[in-house]
C-alpha cells in the first residue's frame, strides 16, 4: 500500500507531464485563418451599365426595396413601387440618382438614398479592328479603359496611325492620339463599354518621286509641310528644283505648290529638273 506522500508525489508528476503535452500542443497548432475578403465586382467610376449586367439596388432603411436584377436586352430594370426603369448607358450613380428621383416625385419617400452596385458583369464584347496585333471581338467582363484594350490586342502594329478611332455605343466619335492614351489625362483614357467600337486606320501618307535622293512613302506627321516632305525624301538631287514641284491631290494636279504649305493624306509630289 502507497504512502500519503508517494501518492501525491505521483499525482504531481502525471499532472506536470498532462501540462507539459498541453503547453506542446498548443505551441505546435496552426494560428487561426483570417477570414479572407469576399469577392466581387466592383464598378469602377464611370462605367456604363449594359444588357446582361446585374445589379442590386439597396434603399436606406427599407430592407423590403433590396432589388437584385438583371438588366434586360431593352436596357430596363424593374423596381418596386415605380415599375421600370431605364439602366442602360447610365453608372451607378447616375442609376441611383434616376431611382431616387422617381421615388421622391412619386411621393414614395421625401428624401430617399439609395446605392447601386454591380454584382456580374455580362459576357459582352467591344469590337477592335484595323492595325492592331490581334483584332476583334475582346470580352469585357468589367471595367477596361481603352489603353487596357489596346494592350490587350498587342497595341498597334508599324503601318498604323498614331492615334485610335473610339466610337462609344452611347456618345460621340473621337481621335485620341496613342501617346494621350500612356501620357495624358484620364479623360484621354475613356472606360469603354460594351457595343464600342476601336479602330486604327493605316497611318496617312505622301508619296514623294522625281528628283529627290530618296522617294517613296512616307508618314505625314503633325505639321509636315510640302517643304518637309521633300526633306523627308532625302532632298533634292543636284538637278531637282524647288520651282518645279508637282502636285497631285485627290488624282487633280493642282497649280503653283507652295513649298510652306501643309500636305494633305495621299499627295503625290513630283520633283522636276532644273533648266539649265
Amino acid at each position: 500500500m502507497r504512502s500519503p506522500r508517494r501518492a501525491k508525489a505521483l499525482l504531481v508528476a502525471v499532472f506536470l507531464a498532462l501540462g507539459g503535452l498541453w503547453m506542446s500542443a498548443v505551441a505546435h497548432a496552426a494560428p487561426p485563418k483570417a477570414a479572407e475578403p469576399a469577392t466581387g465586382a466592383v464598378a469602377e467610376e464611370g462605367y456604363a451599365l449594359g444588357p446582361a449586367d446585374v445589379i442590386e439596388v439597396d434603399l436606406l432603411g427599407q430592407p423590403d426595396f433590396t432589388t437584385k436584377e438583371r438588366i434586360g436586352e431593352d436596357g430596363q430594370i424593374r423596381l418596386p413601387m415605380i415599375g421600370t426603369v431605364q439602366a442602360d448607358g447610365k453608372t451607378t450613380a447616375q442609376l441611383a440618382d434616376t431611382i431616387a428621383d422617381k421615388l421622391k416625385s412619386g411621393g414614395f419617400y421625401a428624401a430617399p438614398i439609395v446605392k447601386v452596385e454591380v454584382t456580374a458583369f455580362g459576357s459582352r464584347y467591344v469590337t477592335v479592328l484595323g492595325n492592331f496585333g490581334a483584332p476583334g471581338l475582346v470580352p469585357i467582363d468589367h471595367p477596361y479603359r481603352l489603353s487596357e484594350i489596346v494592350a490587350r490586342v498587342g497595341g498597334v502594329k508599324d503601318g498604323g496611325a498614331d492615334y485610335v478611332v473610339y466610337r462609344p455605343r452611347h456618345g460621340d466619335e473621337r481621335k485620341i492620339k496613342i501617346s494621350d492614351l500612356a501620357t495624358g489625362d484620364v479623360k484621354d483614357d475613356p472606360y469603354v463599354s460594351p457595343g464600342d467600337k476601336i479602330y486604327n486606320p493605316p497611318v496617312d501618307l505622301v508619296y514623294v518621286s522625281g528628283q529627290v535622293k530618296g522617294p517613296g512613302a512616307f508618314a505625314i506627321t503633325p505639321g509636315m509641310t510640302v517643304r518637309m516632305a521633300l526633306a523627308r525624301g532625302g532632298g533634292l538631287t543636284d538637278i531637282g528644283s524647288y520651282k518645279h514641284v508637282a502636285l497631285t491631290r485627290d488624282g487633280v494636279k493642282q497649280g503653283r505648290v507652295d513649298l510652306d504649305a501643309p500636305v494633305k493624306p495621299g499627295d503625290v509630289l513630283v520633283v522636276g529638273e532644273r533648266l539649265f
